[in-house]
């Protein structure tokens, strides 16, 4: 059974001086240099920073691991002191932690969770269990030790202002595609789109019906796409879909003109599954790429998408508080 949680939590906004949390619920980084870049990186922008007991620990065994990571994220929530929450990095790991966490801590103590990746499981899981809002954005050991400058923006806009997510915008090197034209409103949920298809018929994947569905891929070939969305769409998801926004679909290992075509079909055919009049687009930027977007997942959105490209994203309730 899927659900929207019926209350929506809006955590509140970062402040100059506030407290970071730093945990690792998927994957391990490799680089300890890229952590220690990103804290100096958190600490000159003016916050504290506290990391986890456990943050970037490596254990075979994931029983043993996942008691560590539910020990840290419990912790992180429970801890007054913390104001935001960012991950280490993606990976895997992150959907064996969702029927062993303490909803009830979280829904007590709302604030700001940063992940994207693997992450896509917990930030789910969140909204659909305690109606967070959480944040698909950058990471410590993947882009917060050196981001750009439109990453930065995105990032500290979301996470600091309410009026931030009144108007995204694309970065100029990611062109849109239109699909379909139109307009449309409804909460965003996506991510990882093999993340989010491994969620369908538990109790952690929020219902689709009337959402924006915003969706990313790495490292995945044109086929194994066309098999993931089939299945959202054999399981009934993209159909109640109000909007599609595709993100990038990257770092495949063997980009023919072939499989870009072969890939652009994909989407077509399966943007005529979703709702009929909705705007389906493509070229988002948000991804495992150097300038990402931040995007609040259950927040809720309008789109407008002209047949050029051209579009408008804009939250229509709060995002932060």
């Amino acid at each position: 059974m899927v659900f929207y949680y019926m209350t929506t939590l809006i955590p509140k906004a970062l402040r100059y001086g506030d407290t970071i949390g730093l945990i690792s619920p998927s994957s391990h980084s490799a680089y300890p240099d890229k952590i220690n870049q990103a804290v100096i990186y958190l600490e000159k922008n003016g916050y504290r920073v506290k990391p986890s007991r456990h943050l970037n620990c490596i254990d075979t065994d994931p029983a043993i691991a996942d008691v560590q990571k539910l020990h840290d994220l419990h912790e992180m929530f429970s801890d007054p002191s913390i104001k935001a929450i960012i991950c280490l990095r993606g990976g895997a790991g992150a959907t064996r932690l969702l029927k062993k966490i303490d909803y009830s801590i979280i829904a007590a103590n709302p604030k700001i969770v940063v992940g994207y990746s693997d992450i896509t499981a917990l930030s789910l899981a969140l909204f659909a269990k305690t109606g967070l809002i959480s944040f698909s954005g950058p990471m410590l050991a993947t882009e917060l030790y050196e981001p750009t400058p439109y990453t930065e923006e995105h990032f500290w806009g979301m996470l600091t202002s309410p009026s931030y997510a009144l108007s995204l915008q694309n970065h100029p090197d990611h062109t849109i595609t239109c699909i379909r034209a139109g307009s449309a409103e409804g909460r965003l949920i996506g991510g990882n789109l093999s993340v989010l298809s491994s969620m369908i018929g538990t109790p952690y994947l929020p219902a689709l019906n009337g959402s924006l569905l915003f969706l990313e891929e790495i490292n995945e070939p044109a086929y194994r796409i066309d098999r993931m969305l089939s299945h959202l769409d054999n399981a009934g998801l993209l159909a109640p879909c109000n909007g599609v926004l595709l993100g990038q679909f990257s770092n495949v290992a063997e980009v023919t003109k072939e499989e870009t075509l072969r890939l652009q079909h994909i989407f077509t055919y399966y943007s005529n599954h979703a709702h009929i009049e909705g705007p389906v687009m493509r070229g988002l930027s948000y991804g495992h790429i150097k300038n990402l977007m931040t995007i609040p997942i259950g927040a809720r959105f309008t789109i407008e998408l002209s047949p050029t490209g051209t579009f408008l994203l804009r939250a229509v309730e709060p995002v932060i508080a």
